[in-house]
């Protein structure tokens, strides 16, 4: 019957794909063999929840469950289910892509937080096929694409980003994914080899598409880096030395006397790097940060350093 996937997530034939993603995690962290150790019947209720938001969570196959109810023949070949482990026929609108073909993001069913602080990819987002052609012809199981969202830092100077991933079986592996420096988002890295097997039995490889973090003091545009860098009213007026981060350490910045705010001072060469241009710049913006509370002193000595009336300033003005 067309009401069993939806019985097994605990929902009506009309939910909606919100409804069916969260009754899946729901389900998923309840049921999952780490939470339930040598218990056989979780981990079989584990898979069963799988599957049954493997169907409702793609539209596609959504759509011809509803019309043709459990009989798997109509997935067959057009772009439904498939045979155990060689791949997913069409593209995921998110979660397991197939019966042998199942990653989830530990950390997120645990209510872990996301890449950007350190942590686990989120593996219930989007996944999609990158070459159905070569897993037909090579019995490879197709390539997935994953979004990794990553530190700024980590982003600018390379390293490595932990992601924790379970498979079907119960088994927990962890990949350190290598990041190259200067990478940008929008951009791919192919991890080899640790995707799901084929039908061969080799593994497919696993693509994550960059998304950067945003960086509280920093902002990126290109190779480029702008950082504001507060700075006092007698150091705008008189001038002053301030030290300033940058990617590969603390330099110092000369202030010129009366700058304005807004002004930004070039650091040659302490931008965003890779192994193919030359680095970009970092751009060091004045803002003058104006003290909460003056005395009446401060207040005259604040006039008789520019006595002239404030509309002057803003003659220039207009749109």
């Amino acid at each position: 019957m067309a009401e069993e996937y939806y019985k097994t997530l605990g929902l009506k034939r009309n939910a909606t794909p919100d409804e069916i993603q969260k009754a899946y995690r729901s389900l998923a962290r309840k049921h999952h063999p780490d939470m339930n150790p040598g218990d056989e019947k979780a981990k079989q209720r584990f898979k069963e929840v799988q599957k049954a938001y493997e169907i409702l969570h793609d539209p596609e196959k959504r759509t011809l469950y509803d019309q043709y109810g459990s009989s798997f023949e109509a997935f067959q070949g057009g772009g439904g289910a498939r045979p155990a482990g060689s791949g997913p026929q069409g593209r995921s609108a998110g979660g397991p892509a197939g019966s042998e073909f199942r990653f989830e993001d530990i950390n997120d069913l645990f209510g872990g937080g996301g890449g950007a602080s350190g942590g686990f990819a989120d593996f219930f987002r989007q996944f999609s096929p990158e070459s159905r052609a070569g897993q037909r012809a090579s019995g490879r199981a197709a390539t997935v694409e994953h979004e990794l969202e990553i530190p700024f830092s980590t982003a600018v100077n390379g390293g490595e980003v932990p992601v924790r991933i379970s498979h079907d079986d119960g088994k927990v592996q962890t990949l350190q994914v290598k990041i190259p420096m200067g990478i940008d988002s929008g951009q791919k890295v192919r991890v080899r080899g640790q995707g799901a097997p084929g039908r061969n039995g080799k593994p497919s490889d696993l693509i994550f598409v960059i998304k950067i973090a945003p960086h509280p003091c920093f902002l990126r545009q290109g190779r480029d880096l702008v950082v504001r860098v507060p700075i006092s009213i007698p150091e705008a007026i008189l001038g002053a030395k301030v030290d300033v981060p940058t990617p590969t350490g603390v330099v110092t910045v000369s202030i010129p006397s009366h700058t304005s705010s807004g002004k930004r001072l070039r650091i040659k060469g302490h931008g965003v790097r890779n192994m193919k241009t030359e680095p970009g710049d970092l751009y060091a913006e004045v803002q003058i940060v104006v003290p909460g509370e003056t005395s009446v002193i401060d207040t005259d000595r604040l006039k008789e350093i520019d006595p002239r009336p404030p509309e002057q300033l803003r003659n220039a003005l207009r749109w």
